[in-house]
C-alpha cells in the first residue's frame, strides 16, 4: 500500500467534499477504524478550508494537491498549495479551560485559530514546510492499528 495516491483540484469550497472523500476512502482501505477515518476527514476539511480562505484569499486562488499513502505504521496525508508562505507559529493558541474567554471580553474573542488546534488534536503528527518552488506543504499522519503495520 505504499503507492502514493494523488488528487489535484481547484481550491474551491465545492471541492472540499471531494478532497475529504478521496482521503477517507484511502484511510478506510488502509484499515483505519471509523473514528480514525472521521478524524482524518475533519482534519482534511479544516486544512482545505483554511487554504481556500486564508492562503488563497478566496476561491480560484490556486490548486490544492492532496495525496495519501501508507509508510510503515502510518497513514500519511500530504496537502500542497502554491500560496504565500504560511508560518504556523503566527497562529495563536485557542483559549484553554484554564484561561477561557470571559463574558465581559466578548468584543475581544478572536474568531479562527481553532483549525490548527483541531488538526493537531485529531492527528498523531502534523508538520508544515515551505519551499519557494513547491509552496506550502502540510503533512498529517495517523497511526495504523498494530495489526495493520506495513513494512
Amino acid at each position: 500500500m505504499g503507492e502514493k495516491n494523488v488528487l489535484i483540484l481547484p481550491g474551491r469550497y465545492e471541492n472540499i467534499r471531494r478532497i475529504c472523500q478521496f482521503v477517507t476512502e484511502g484511510a478506510t482501505r488502509s484499515g483505519l477504524d471509523e473514528t480514525a477515518v472521521f478524524h482524518i476527514e475533519l482534519a482534511c476539511d479544516e486544512a482545505s478550508a483554511n487554504i481556500i480562505e486564508h492562503t488563497y484569499g478566496a476561491e480560484d486562488g490556486g490548486d490544492i494537491h492532496i495525496s495519501w499513502h501508507v509508510a510503515g505504521n502510518m497513514f500519511i496525508v500530504t496537502i500542497l498549495d502554491n500560496g504565500p508562505r504560511f508560518n504556523p507559529g503566527t497562529v495563536p493558541p485557542p483559549p484553554s479551560a484554564s484561561h477561557p474567554p470571559q463574558p465581559d471580553d466578548v468584543d475581544n474573542i478572536r474568531v479562527g485559530g481553532l483549525g490548527m488546534h483541531f488538526m493537531r488534536q485529531l492527528m498523531d503528527e502534523v508538520t508544515f514546510d515551505y519551499t519557494p518552488d513547491q509552496g506550502n506543504t502540510l503533512v498529517m499522519k495517523k497511526k495504523l492499528p498494530a495489526k495493520m503495520d506495513k513494512q
